[in-house]
């Protein structure tokens, strides 16, 4: 069941560490997806609780990718809304009395322990057998917290400005369970959950009560997010039963993994570039650390595209169709269809969307962007030209780039012979007849592309010579290549005395 009894506001809360990775704008469109169907809000929180690892230009970044893909929210950082700020470091002051219920209703514990400390209790467990060891309901006795201190000495460390951390109680022995949307009930035992740090030295939450108590304040109902935060979980569910919320929590739904094209493991940020394509929605360029990552909008992609393409890495619509527009995705998407199995990623059915969705643009639609980049063509061809030109090359063209490629033939007054086409195609024998049939055809009334067809074919059938033996030679004269789109139509595009000029050019040239 997607829904609940109470208005549907859900959140994407990205951390400004880095990039935001192609898993990052994944669970922000199944966020927006899933408001939008149901008539919800569609929230940005910028979760930059952790200070160390904040990167400058992160939160731009992550806002233009958003803006790109047509993601925009309801409430956030640059929008306001009434369960603001939207930025986690600027509502520090929030945290503090719900650190404060935690430790006074018995829930959590101050923690002294030094990194030394840590690392020695770590070594003695490993030592005595532990692989895993952690700070839990059995190691935290033998440690330096206000479970083992006497109350005043505790007081008195606290005052004297001894740095501490604020660490969740974990209950010995206890089934933590909630129902996931996506993986169904989850159950696990409280025994396999340490006592987290819940409030940092530096006065601070960490993003386990931040995103607990942001949640219940912004009246979040459904916690979209990916798989790698469902070991977190249980600790949040307990959060809210430990602050009495539970008739507030939020229906989970995590979110499986997007893998690399091998489906041997996750898709990294690493993994893009080294395997030749983007795993970011726009490029990268951190000068601080020198990182650099291309994106997809500077290789050429839309973003309709690129948002269908990740609207399938892990959901699909129970029909055939693969081609939405982010309305369409809206009116079909369920959560009841996303899977629990992870999605490999494939480049190649990448390029397959952006040539899909390419095709459903108008010609004046995408006259429009050729011209914005590409303004000298209007000073040498006429909008209609150009405009005839993009109908008849679309078809082959992947991005908006591929079109003016394809039509170079169209564009440009020199033709370059595809020096391979012509060892391959180019008979010498047969240039009479290329001359011939080029005579012919100039001589029509009418030069349209069904005259141009008819009076093709009328002169192979007379010649006695073959379709695969003519053919290849006049589009190599016309285009230099043995590939583009219909050759009727393209010499109803390019004209008679067009024609005439490259046909003469090719066989003087190339005999």
């Amino acid at each position: 069941m997607d829904t609940i009894n109470r208005p549907i506001r859900v959140r994407f809360a990205p951390s400004p560490t880095g990039p935001l990775h192609l898993g990052g704008v994944r669970t922000a469109l199944y966020n927006f997806l899933f408001a939008r169907k149901h008539n919800g809000k569609f929230i940005l929180r910028i979760e930059d609780t952790d200070q160390k690892r904040f990167v400058s230009g992160a939160e731009k970044y992550i806002l233009e990718s958003l803006s790109w893909c047509g993601l925009t929210p309801d409430e956030g950082p640059e929008i306001g809304g009434e369960y603001g700020p939207y930025r986690q470091s600027e509502r520090k002051s929030m945290y503090t009395s719900f650190v404060q219920q935690l430790l006074e209703s018995g829930h959590a514990y101050y923690a002294f322990d030094t990194p030394q400390e840590l690392d020695n209790m770590r070594e003695s467990m490993k030592a005595s057998g532990v692989p895993s060891p952690t700070y839990n309901s059995i190691t935290r006795s033998s440690m330096k917290n206000s479970l083992t201190l006497p109350t005043e000495e505790t007081k008195s460390r606290i005052q004297n400005g001894e740095k501490y951390v604020v660490r969740i109680k974990m209950p010995r022995n206890q089934e933590i369970k909630f129902q996931d949307q996506i993986r169904g009930w989850v159950s696990v035992n409280s025994n396999n959950v340490d006592d987290k740090v819940v409030y940092k030295s530096d006065q601070m939450p960490t993003y386990h009560l931040a995103n607990v108590v942001d949640d219940y304040l912004m009246k979040i109902s459904h916690v979209i997010r990916g798989e790698e935060w469902l070991p977190s979980a249980p600790l949040h569910v307990y959060l809210y039963q430990c602050f009495g919320w539970e008739d507030s929590m939020p229906i989970f739904a995590h979110l499986p993994l997007i893998l690399k094209p091998d489906g041997n493991g996750k898709l990294s940020k690493r993994d893009g570039d080294r395997l030749g394509f983007p795993v970011f929605p726009i490029d990268w360029n951190n000068k601080e650390s020198d990182e650099v990552f291309s994106g997809y909008r500077e290789k050429g992609f839309m973003s309709e595209a690129f948002i269908n393409m990740l609207a399938f890495l892990g959901w699909n619509p129970g029909t055939e169709q693969e081609i939405f527009s982010l309305s369409e995705l809206v009116s079909e998407f369920s959560l009841a269809r996303v899977g629990k199995s992870g999605s490999k990623y494939d480049y190649s059915k990448t390029k397959w969307f952006n040539q899909q969705h390419l095709r459903t643009q108008t010609d004046q639609a995408i006259f429009d962007n050729i011209i914005r980049t590409n303004s000298n063509l209007l000073t040498k061809f006429p909008k209609d030209y150009i405009i005839n030109t993009i109908a008849l090359v679309k078809e082959r063209a992947v991005f908006e780039s591929d079109i003016i490629k394809e039509g170079v033939p169209f564009f440009s007054d020199k033709i370059e012979f595809n020096a391979k086409a012509v060892s391959k195609k180019w008979k010498s024998d047969l240039v009479p007849n290329l001359i011939e049939l080029s005579n012919n055809l100039f001589e029509l009334d009418e030069f349209i592309a069904t005259n141009i067809e008819s009076s093709f074919h009328e002169y192979l059938s007379s010649a006695n010579i073959g379709f695969g033996k003519i053919m290849p030679m006049l589009r190599i004269a016309i285009t230099g290549n043995l590939a583009g789109p219909s050759m009727f139509d393209s010499l109803q595009l390019i004209g008679k005395n067009t024609m005439k000029e490259r046909v003469d050019l090719a066989t003087q040239t190339l005999n």
